[in-house]
């Protein structure tokens, strides 16, 4: 995989059937192979595509924002589900 915080950028064009082809330079920058499933979304007027994994790590990267080092969630999430049984 190239270096994906560089830049890329190639034009490309919808065929009849509004079907468009990654190119092979854009799919090796950021890691994707063919056959493999990507997210696409429209946002502010573009559209975005990114493979579930990439987007995995994304929403792991926002949470760790707010988590603090060495806390797990789901040890936590399992612990509070332990308290509710205890107390029913």
């Amino acid at each position: 995989m190239t270096n994906p915080a560089k830049p890329h950028a190639v034009r490309s064009r919808l065929n009849e059937n509004g079907r468009i082809v990654i190119p092979a330079a854009i799919r090796e920058a950021v890691g994707l192979k063919r056959g493999q499933d990507v997210i696409l979304w429209a946002e502010k007027g573009e559209v975005r595509i990114s493979s579930p994994i990439a987007r995995m790590r994304r929403a792991q990267e926002l949470v760790r924002k707010y988590v603090p080092e060495g806390v797990s969630l789901a040890d936590e999430l399992i612990a509070e589900r332990r308290e509710e049984a205890a107390r029913e």
